[in-house]
């Protein structure tokens, strides 16, 4: 069994009743830095949507305060992954993302768009770089977690299945990306806040932040306005990042869940966090 062993688990469990268990398998025990940098770069197809960059700049969170939005973000979701939206804790996180989202005039379509970020770019990037192809419970179990998230936040026509999904973002982005200067100081801000995360703030913030835009689309690039990186630059990196899979294929399975609250990028609340006081509440 060895290195499969969770993937055997998986397998045992059914991909819809099972789905919470599947995701947390997935997201905290064999990919967990992969779901973390997909969501990552999901953040960025956000600031290209003009009505949702325009909201993200004037509120001045992830612009003034990048560690701490990107830190309430993904503790919020984390709390979810970890613990389930009918938890205690899941209910309060559920609380702190709707009563946040509730002072705004936010339209269903952007919601559902956001939503389907969540969904489609880690399940893409895990086709590209993850150390063992998905299994179809784990895509299965992807799209029922977020299904679940989102009729809990009222959001309204979503659809069911990955590809329903996969298709509502790429229309979505075909009509709404465009260019916004808020926006890009959102981007700008999300980038170099990724440039202090270990082990990147190892290396140059330059250097960082091109390795990352090979990892974007081109239209995203475009529609922020960053340089498009050459092709051999885009090949050099997206071979590095397979050789990377390469080797975590030959880690030994992970015996305790990696949390958000474990991740070294994480770093507003030293002394931890109340759930309670998350979000533009903080």
């Amino acid at each position: 069994m060895g290195r499969l062993r969770w993937l055997r688990r998986i397998e045992e469990l059914d991909p819809v009743a099972d789905h919470e268990e599947i995701y947390r398998i997935s997201a905290g025990y064999e990919f967990p830095w992969d779901y973390q940098r997909a969501l990552e770069l999901a953040l960025f197809r956000t600031y290209c949507v003009p009505s949702i960059s325009v909201l993200l700049d004037a509120t001045g969170e992830f612009r003034d305060r990048p560690q701490r939005r990107y830190d309430d973000t993904a503790l919020l979701m984390g709390e979810l992954a970890a613990h389930g939206y009918d938890s205690p804790r899941g209910k309060e996180a559920l609380r702190v993302i709707n009563r946040m989202h509730g002072r705004y005039a936010i339209a269903n379509d952007d919601m559902l768009y956001v939503l389907s970020t969540f969904v489609v770019t880690p399940l893409r990037w895990l086709d590209a770089f993850g150390w063992r192809p998905l299994h179809p419970h784990e895509r299965i179990a992807t799209v029922a977690h977020y299904r679940a998230l989102g009729r809990r936040m009222g959001i309204r026509d979503m659809p069911g299945d990955e590809d329903g999904f996969a298709g509502l973002m790429d229309r979505y982005e075909a009509e709404h990306f465009a260019f916004t200067p808020g926006g890009r100081e959102v981007a700008d801000a999300t980038l170099a806040l990724l440039t202090t995360f270990p082990p990147f703030s190892a290396l140059p913030a330059a250097t960082v932040r091109r390795l990352t835009t090979c990892l974007m689309d081109p239209h995203l690039l475009t529609a922020l306005r960053y340089a498009v990186p050459t092709r051999p630059e885009r090949a050099a990196v997206r071979a590095g990042m397979r050789v990377r899979a390469l080797v975590e294929r030959h880690l030994p399975p992970r015996t305790e869940m990696i949390s958000v609250d474990d991740l070294a990028g994480v770093r507003s609340y030293p002394g931890g966090f109340d759930l309670a006081r998350l979000g533009t509440f903080g």
